[in-house]
């Protein structure tokens, strides 16, 4: 179930002069008393505009949503922040999560700052930075032998053992409602045009099914007219259930899942599988599976044109935007908005 609001008449007006953060959207998030908001500065990242990168590529224009700059160095402090601040305002005292690595990170740090017990279980080949910071937040850490399904599993029983609440991706409706700011930010940053094509890494959804439910929203304040962007989903050769479910538009049965260096983009078994299916097909999307070797190659590339290190996730991207101005599906009057999900320096 997604939160909904009375959307009936609110302005654009109410955001001069407000902070720079996403809670300048506030009336458009669930947390019904301020006091009860914990934030760390999260949102408002910049948007670049990668003019070397378009002029070879010959587009019109590819801009790069950066949400590296973060509290705890990726996109995810949004959808915790949102989840915390609610799971205070609820009474909530303990939570667990599975995480691929950035999710318990930003969990850890913003439970601490609420004085909300949290346990992180997270794959054990994550990148040891990612584990540690888990640990210097004061949560417990549990580490699993293979990837983030089965980490759910783990949090699944903890929480029916214990009465810890489950913030897993998708399984509460408000970590998406700090990922939709993502929308509300790219329309005011770009002056209420929103891009032609946006292209998304794609591992559990939730940044993407939460911009295009902001989309909507703006849509119905009338603070966006026009035509939407085509959303793409993108992920790894190792895993990519969601592009075998575009092409025959029936989930795999089975295959062969494995960790990727991009850790965010090894999930198995996506929660919302079904919304994110709903959102490429609505916005007449489509899906791009990279590898592991085009991913290592696009970090690079980027780092010595643009001068911006990106994680693996947001490589994957570039990558994906490469082969589709291959095949055409990209033209050269349009403008594309890539996403860097997190700090490449959190992967060491």
């Amino acid at each position: 179930m997604l939160a909904c609001y009375h959307l009936s008449s609110l302005s654009k007006k109410i955001l001069a002069g407000r902070l720079q953060t996403m809670w300048r959207y506030a009336e458009l998030l669930p947390v019904a008393d301020e006091e009860n908001i914990v934030s760390l500065g999260e949102g408002w990242t910049p948007i670049h505009s990668l003019q070397k990168l378009s002029a070879h590529l010959g587009i019109n224009s590819i801009l790069l949503k950066d949400e590296s700059v973060n509290p705890t160095g990726s996109f995810k402090a949004r959808g915790l922040s949102v989840a915390i601040s609610k799971a205070k305002e609820l009474g909530i005292t303990h939570c667990v999560i599975p995480t691929a690595g950035n999710a318990g990170g930003a969990l850890s740090a913003y439970a601490a700052k609420a004085d909300i017990k949290a346990t992180v279980i997270m794959p054990a080949h994550t990148p040891e930075t990612l584990q540690e910071e888990c640990r210097m937040y004061g949560a417990e850490l549990i580490l699993l032998n293979g990837l983030i399904d089965a980490c759910g599993k783990k949090a699944k029983q903890l929480a029916a053992e214990t009465g810890a609440f489950d913030i897993s991706t998708m399984k509460e409706p408000y970590r998406l409602e700090g990922k939709k700011t993502l929308g509300f930010e790219i329309a005011e940053q770009l002056n209420w045009q929103l891009p032609d094509v946006i292209i998304y890494p794609t591992g559990g959804g939730t940044g993407l099914v939460g911009m295009w439910k902001a989309f909507k929203e703006m849509q119905q304040l009338k603070w966006i007219g026009g035509r939407l962007p085509r959303m793409i989903i993108v992920q790894s050769k190792n895993c990519n259930p969601m592009i075998q479910m575009f092409e025959t538009g029936i989930f795999p049965e089975t295959f062969t899942a494995e960790a990727s260096v991009a850790n965010g983009l090894a999930v198995p078994y996506p929660f919302a599988k079904d919304l994110i299916q709903q959102v490429v097909h609505e916005s007449n999307g489509t899906a791009v599976t990279v590898t592991e070797e085009e991913i290592t190659s696009g970090i690079e590339d980027i780092a010595v044109n643009e001068g911006l290190l990106l994680s693996p996730e947001g490589s994957a991207t570039y990558i994906g935007l490469k082969k589709l101005i291959e095949k055409d599906y990209i033209k050269e009057d349009e403008t594309v908005l890539l996403f860097n999900t997190g700090s490449w320096y959190k992967y060491r």
